[in-house]
């Protein structure tokens, strides 16, 4: 399975629905860079993703984008391939 990467924030609803979505689609582990408690993180999220909410996920190398393009990509049948996909 593809590593799972969220930067995100501890009271942030989207990033608990994210997370919930995730592990329901067999995530064991998602690396979550808090930019709530690395400033600096959101600087490197921004530069990145262009974005500047959280959280933004990346599975792979992938980058998929915040929790409505998780649902979306899920909804479409495409989040499990892109779970699944070779490293």
């Amino acid at each position: 399975m593809q590593t799972v990467t969220m930067y995100t924030t501890a009271v942030c609803p989207y990033c608990i629905r994210a997370k919930q979505l995730l592990k329901a689609r067999g995530v064991e582990a998602i690396d979550e860079i808090r930019i709530d408690l690395e400033p600096a993180e959101r600087d490197t999220m921004m530069q990145k993703t262009g974005r500047r909410t959280v959280p933004q996920i990346y599975i792979g190398q992938t980058h998929v984008g915040g929790y409505d393009d998780l649902a979306a990509l899920d909804a479409q049948g495409g989040l499990l391939p892109l779970l699944q996909s070779a490293n």
